[in-house]
């Protein structure tokens, strides 16, 4: 196994602290001996051990002398767990190959510091893919003063998400399903407009295996308060942290309806603005589920970073509900060209991950 081929088994293994290791990134590492695998661990859990850590573990003694394939760069702070440059360097490794640098202002460092030990240390090995895997945690510290946002639409092959009824259940099969819960453990919150929260009173919940370390929170955009005080997202608001975002004229009675039952309320002038008060309520991230106003609305203003596309082999015809609304229509030279990061299969569906950004270091 050369080195590429160890980073592509890195990303692997990192995929499963999704939803646990959250808010710190996906790391995956793999220690690397005359081409074998010699060791290998992820960071599973936030506060527990770091991937390095975990695979210089389970390699031992083989550790000495090899090569180190780690997706992130190797922390050289004590935060929660100790330095992992610490434990390169006393587990003897003599090369580290990273995919990306660590751009956290507390936790960087780490290549320099085994640099400056003796360790030969190279980086940016399928660095693309590694900030694709995490780009939430890279957005957020490309842009701290609002949410990593990631759009996930079901539609059909017409870009309709609901028949000529309303009915959207369901446009996507079960393969897909299961896939959005799993998606949805990674994020702080799950987001809906009033629409959708009306037509369809989601449970917004992360019923996934394993299931995520802290439930992320459900957000209603619900401009004048207009959300119906029976719909099960108000009755279970003080079980699962439910917050909506009003203007600031909404009526007070309203508020206090609601608050009275859990929920809890934010006001703001704009989407920027909503999006900044999540924000100080401490979510990182927010996954936004519909409707088609609200995802208009978010796109158009330039503040969706990911879209989490599953196109289902049907047609809704005319009549259907569009999946966005309110688009300006730009000429084709001028229109914004994203970037697709993953393609994959889930049943008979087709999920279409794109980001607006590419993923690459700066951006």
């Amino acid at each position: 196994m050369d080195e590429r081929e160890a980073m592509r088994r890195a990303l692997d293994l990192a995929w499963r602290g999704w939803g646990r290791a959250h808010p710190n990134p996906l790391v995956g590492a793999v220690v690397l001996a005359g081409g074998e695998i010699v060791g290998e661990g992820f960071h599973a859990e936030f506060g527990g051990p770091h991937a390095e850590a975990a695979a210089l573990a389970a390699a031992g003694a083989r550790a000495r002398g090899a090569t180190l394939v780690v997706t992130l760069e190797p922390c050289n702070h004590h935060g929660k767990q100790p330095p992992c440059t610490e434990a390169i360097l006393a587990a003897g490794v003599r090369r580290v190959v990273v995919g990306a640098a660590d751009p956290h202002p507390v936790a960087a460092g780490g290549a320099a510091r085994l640099r400056a030990a003796g360790v030969e240390v190279e980086v940016g090995l399928l660095e693309e893919q590694v900030r694709a895997q995490n780009a939430p945690f890279f957005g957020l510290l490309r842009e701290p003063s609002r949410p990593f946002v990631a759009l996930k639409l079901a539609t059909s092959l017409d870009f309709r998400i609901a028949d000529p009824a309303g009915r959207s259940r369901w446009v996507s099969g079960e393969a897909a399903r299961e896939y959005v819960h799993w998606l949805r453990a990674g994020f702080d919150a799950v987001g809906v407009g009033l629409g959708t929260a009306r037509a369809d009173d989601p449970r917004l919940t992360a019923r996934a295996d394993p299931p995520p370390r802290v439930p992320p929170r459900r957000v209603v955009f619900d401009r004048r308060l207009e959300l119906p005080l029976d719909l099960a997202l108000v009755r279970t608001a003080r079980e699962i942290p439910t917050i909506v975002l009003a203007e600031p004229a909404a009526p007070a009675d309203r508020a206090r309806a609601l608050e009275d039952r859990g929920v809890t309320v934010l006001r703001a002038a704009t989407p920027e603005g909503a999006l900044q008060e999540l924000r100080r309520a401490e979510v990182g991230s927010l996954l936004v589920e519909g409707g088609g106003r609200l995802a208009g609305i978010l796109v158009a203003a330039n503040l969706v970073d990911r879209f989490y596309w599953i196109q289902a082999p049907l047609w809704l015809g005319d009549r259907g509900v569009p999946a966005v609304r309110g688009l300006p229509s730009p000429a084709i030279e001028q229109a914004e060209r994203w970037r697709p990061v993953d393609r994959r299969a889930l049943g008979d569906d087709t999920l279409v991950v794109l980001d607006r950004r590419p993923c690459s270091p700066g951006s």
